[in-house]
């Protein structure tokens, strides 16, 4: 059975386990059980209150750092956290996996959460520009680190995806400079698609953005 794969079945099992848990929550709880604030964490994922999730890691990690239930906790709120679209927290608790768990075996599936997250987390290419520029260096390199990887066609996918969009937000900012008479400015922005390896011609511009949910 490979990690992904237990990861998801102990997640599932999490959440079976806390669906008898009590929906009392004491205002001051400490010196628990490493059990009962996996519990905790999980009814609070099932009920969409992650602010008390996270609370309630902070107890478990703070009281039983050692815990075995620790490393499925941190995987169940990086994954709650990014359905919620809090790519950053998610960010967050992969770095927390890869620091305390982060052995070869598994090192593979995280690291492409973690480029899933960057990458979801692109909502304005003019905003993001520099999450685009991390972000493709980021897929260049688990490319690098793991050519054989069972995720590799969704990584390229996605590095084609951050090319295109990086491609069209410097030809639209070209334009604009086109249209308001700066073209020495616009000669510099379109100078940066040199060498690109998306050409405008490969290109569809969507209605929605070039960043798009490759991932349902």
């Amino acid at each position: 059975m490979n990690f992904k794969k237990s990861i998801l079945i102990s997640m599932t099992l999490a959440f079976l386990f806390v669906g008898c848990a009590s929906s009392t929550d004491d205002i001051e709880e400490f010196n628990k059980p490493a059990l009962y604030w996996y519990k905790k964490i999980g009814k609070s994922i099932s009920d969409n209150n992650m602010d008390k999730a996270d609370a309630y890691y902070i107890s478990l990690k703070s009281e039983h750092m050692r815990s075995p239930l620790m490393p499925t906790a941190i995987m169940m709120l990086a994954h709650a956290h990014m359905n919620n679209e809090k790519y950053l927290l998610a960010n967050y608790y992969l770095d927390e996996y890869n620091k305390r768990y982060g052995e070869s075996e598994n090192r593979e599936y995280t690291d492409f959460m973690k480029l899933k997250a960057s990458f979801l987390g692109v909502k304005d290419v003019y905003k993001d520009q520099k999450l685009i520029m991390d972000s493709i260096a980021k897929a260049k390199t688990y490319i690098y680190r793991y050519p054989g990887s069972e995720y590799a066609p969704l990584v390229n996918t996605l590095l084609i995806r951050l090319h295109m969009s990086q491609y069209l937000l410097n030809e639209n900012i070209a334009a604009l400079y086109d249209r308001t008479g700066k073209p020495e400015a616009a000669k510099i922005y379109r100078e940066k698609n040199v060498g690109s390896v998306v050409e405008m011609t490969d290109i569809t511009a969507p209605e929605k953005g070039i960043i798009g949910k490759i991932f349902d």
